[in-house]
């Protein structure tokens, strides 16, 4: 692993030296631009729109526009000193349970591990933090940019999350057409709580795949083999009219298949109330429903039997 950062945890007046490690990594696939012409890719320059010529990157500085067209201009050394980064200090201000912290905080996660001499404190920090349960939110700059961080153990390390600051965080208040208490049916609420039921499992991150990156990757495959590569129309979807239809039908596609060929499945219980029903004598082919019994279908090959009622 590359190192991205190295510095110091500090809480209290323990010092753990460490190092920084990206834990994740973007498996997004690329593309170029090419010229449909000949086919060369291509390349983006720096341009001045005034002097009409190309910038290099020694001629560059950066500025903040503050009115259109008027900026006030930083040198490196100034953004550097305002950066924070000369500190290369991750200072625990606290400690606190991690449900507290709602996911959209999070942004980045880095794993961090000892640097020079510094593994005993480091796990004096893993253990200590393991046995009490809590996460220290912290303050880091990384690239010259100042962030907030959580510190929490996965299995035998250390690792930190950049999260963003709470003005960061656009309120829900800004998002559009969200519903003000709209009355649910109580019905089918009681389905889509049955079908959470259903489909509530343990999380196995291993059985999520990117489906896109595979099916690009066949693409690819196929292109430089030379074959011709024909991609089926997607199945246009209709709008659910039927909510509770819609949720019967998600339920029936996660009920469990019997694994004995020979069973039958059990008759689902009818959620309308009706009158006190009557005997019915069974019928050879006919299977139990919650609708009462169906006669056999006739084929070419078979005679017809009725239904007794």
């Amino acid at each position: 692993m590359h190192t991205v950062w190295k510095g110091a945890i500090s809480f209290g007046l323990v010092h753990v030296p460490v190092k920084m490690f990206s834990a994740t990594e973007d498996k997004d696939i690329s593309m170029r631009y090419l010229h449909k012409t000949c086919g060369s890719p291509l390349s983006y320059v720096r341009k001045c729109p005034v002097c009409e010529e190309e910038v290099g990157w020694e001629e560059i500085n950066k500025g903040y526009e503050y009115e259109k067209g008027k900026f006030v201009l930083f040198e490196k050394e100034e953004l550097e000193q305002l950066s924070e980064q000369n500190s290369k200090n991750i200072t625990i201000l606290d400690f606190v349970d991690l449900t507290e912290i709602d996911p959209i905080y999070f942004q980045k996660t880095y794993y961090l591990s000892p640097d020079q001499a510094g593994a005993n404190a480091y796990r004096l920090l893993l253990e200590a933090m393991r046995q009490s349960g809590k996460i220290g939110i912290a303050k880091i700059a990384i690239r010259s940019k100042s962030s907030m961080a959580a510190i929490r153990v996965i299995e035998e390390c250390l690792a930190i999350e950049t999260i963003f600051y709470p003005d960061e965080i656009r309120p829900i208040s800004q998002v559009p057409n969200l519903p003000e208490n709209t009355a649910v049916n109580e019905k089918e609420l009681t389905m889509a709580r049955m079908l959470i039921d259903q489909l509530s499992t343990p999380f196995e991150p291993s059985k999520y795949t990117d489906d896109y990156r595979e099916r690009l990757l066949e693409a690819i495959s196929s292109k430089v083999a030379g074959e011709e590569v024909k991609i089926a129309p997607a199945r246009q979807e209709t709008n659910v009219v039927d909510l509770m239809a819609a949720l019967q039908a998600s339920i029936e596609a996660v009920k469990p298949i019997p694994t004995d060929p020979g069973t039958t499945p059990k008759p689902r219980k009818s959620t309308r109330k009706t009158a006190a029903k009557e005997p019915v004598a069974k019928v050879a082919g006919a299977v139990p429903d919650a609708g009462g019994p169906k006669p056999k279908r006739r084929t070419s090959k078979t005679k017809k039997t009725d239904t007794v009622s």
